[in-house]
């Protein structure tokens, strides 16, 4: 969500999260995070596991959806064939156990 002030919870916080910023802090169910006086976007984006990103040529700040747990599940790659400089199938897992550094590129 795009915000403009650090030190005024955002209007659409509780619609689209679903967190409240109540006197206990950052709420919601049951659950209840602290927060410190006065309110800065900051701390809750810190607390929740939120990013948050500033453009300063808007004066606008970016707070993303809340992180459940790790991006990835796992740090292994799955088996791929692509095709080679000579359209032959290659096997990624040919590489296993060497350093393989990878660009991909679409034109969409």
């Amino acid at each position: 969500m795009i915000i403009e002030r650090l030190d005024l919870p955002p209007a659409e916080l509780e619609r689209r999260t679903g967190w409240t910023i109540k006197p206990e802090g950052a709420c919601r169910a049951e659950q209840c995070v602290p927060l410190p006086e006065p309110f800065d976007v900051r701390e809750l984006a810190k607390r929740l596991r939120m990013p948050l990103l500033h453009d300063p040529k808007h004066k606008v700040w970016v707070l993303g959806p809340q992180a459940e747990g790790p991006t990835l599940a796992t740090a292994e790659l799955p088996d791929i064939v692509l095709p080679d400089r000579h359209r032959e199938d290659f096997a990624l897992r040919s590489l296993r156990g060497t350093k393989v550094f990878m660009i991909a590129w679409a034109s969409w």
